[in-house]
């Protein structure tokens, strides 16, 4: 890992953009800490760093303030990254579907998200290895937002992470339906009620099919952008009892 910039935030937040790799992230510490601090790793959608960085420091600042590093990367074939035919070609189909108000098939999904899912894990795999490696963090590790096959996926393969909170906002191949069965661990789940790109019966049964023994829906009026800020408190306060 190699950190290309550092800046102090005006909360005093420690931003540090690094690459690993060819992968670049960003890195978010609290102000002060007098001992290694749990990690949340913020996930998002793949529509590049750059675009999200935004809402990304929003939420890293919001999880600093109550004592957690949190840190996310740019998505294969998105931002600066190398461009991705195959992904492009995903995308352009579903933009193709939707404009025409189609129904998105199981075909264009399943290409949207599979060889998302298996390119972008082991690369967070990897940044997980990395960041543990600093002296100021420790775990455990949570796993926030983002595409929820990714989240699903490391949830089922990735020990480190005890807790995730995964918003009900994206498409979800059938296959991963299987995966989230052998899901486990503790789950915080936000569902906005009125999204227009979600299919709400397909949120409630993928939740439904998680295998974890403790796991909460928190759903709230309103479209995909609408998230409410007490819905964001109580994604910190998730974490707070599950990585403290």
């Amino acid at each position: 890992m190699h950190f290309t910039s550092e800046q102090r935030l005006d909360d005093g937040v420690l931003e540090r953009e690094f690459t690993l790799g060819e992968i670049p992230g960003i890195l978010w510490t609290p102000a002060s800490t007098c001992a290694p601090v749990p990690l949340i790793l913020l996930g998002h959608p793949p529509l590049g760093l750059r675009k999200m960085y935004p809402r990304l420091v929003a939420r890293a600042r919001h999880s600093a303030a109550e004592g957690f590093a949190t840190a996310t990367i740019e998505l294969p074939g998105s931002g600066d990254r190398s461009r991705w035919p195959a992904a492009e070609q995903a995308r352009a189909d579903l933009r193709r579907a939707m404009q025409a108000g189609e129904p998105v098939s199981d075909e264009i999904v399943d290409a949207l998200v599979l060889p998302l899912v298996d390119k972008a894990v082991p690369e967070w795999q990897a940044t997980l290895d990395a960041l543990l490696s600093l002296p100021d963090i420790d775990g455990p590790v949570g796993y926030s937002g983002g595409v929820i096959s990714i989240g699903i996926r490391l949830a089922v393969v990735e020990p480190r992470i005890v807790a995730a909170g995964f918003f009900a906002g994206s498409f979800v191949p059938r296959a991963m339906f299987e995966e989230a069965r052998q899901v486990t661990i503790p789950l915080h789940v936000l569902l906005q009620w009125d999204d227009e790109g979600n299919d709400r019966q397909a949120a409630l049964d993928l939740f439904d099919a998680f295998g974890s023994q403790e796991k909460s829906l928190h759903a709230n009026m309103g479209g995909h952008t609408g998230v409410p800020q007490f819905a964001a408190d109580a994604a910190v306060q998730f974490f707070t009892r599950h990585l403290k």
